[in-house]
C-alpha cells in the first residue's frame, strides 16, 4: 500500500456529505491532509474480514512469489492491520470503486 500523493497539505473540495451522526457538511468545507508524519509501505496482498462493529483490513507482502516449489502455500508477512467502523469502510469502498473506475478509463480494463 503506497501513498503516491505525498504532497503536503493537499486539499480538495468535497461534495456535501452527511456524517454517521447525521450532521451535514457544508459544500464549501475542505479537507486538509497533513502529511508530515505519513509513512508509505509497499504491500501486494490484502484481505478483509468483519464483525458487526468493525471491518478489519490486513495488508502484507507475499513472500512466496519467487519460490516455485512452495506447494500451493503462500507465505505472507503481515505489515498493517487497519480497523474501521462500518461507516468508514463504506466510504473507503465508495472511494476505491470510483478510483478504479477512473483508473480503468485512463489505462484500460483490468482482468
Amino acid at each position: 500500500m503506497s501513498d503516491r500523493n505525498n504532497g503536503a497539505n493537499n486539499a480538495a473540495p468535497q461534495e456535501p456529505k452527511t456524517s454517521p451522526g447525521g450532521q451535514a457538511f457544508a459544500a464549501n468545507h475542505r479537507i486538509r491532509f497533513r502529511t508530515e508524519n505519513v509513512k508509505s509501505s509497499y504491500c501486494n496482498m490484502a484481505n478483509a474480514t468483519s464483525t458487526r462493529e468493525e471491518v478489519i483490513l490486513n495488508f502484507g507482502v507475499n513472500q512466496t512469489w519467487d519460490q516455485p516449489g512452495a506447494g500451493g502455500e503462500l507465505e505472507v508477512d503481515l505489515l498493517h492491520r487497519i480497523i474501521l467502523s462500518p461507516y468508514a469502510a463504506l466510504r473507503l469502498s465508495e472511494a476505491l470503486t470510483a478510483l478504479m473506475r477512473e483508473h480503468e478509463q485512463r489505462h484500460g480494463k483490468l482482468a
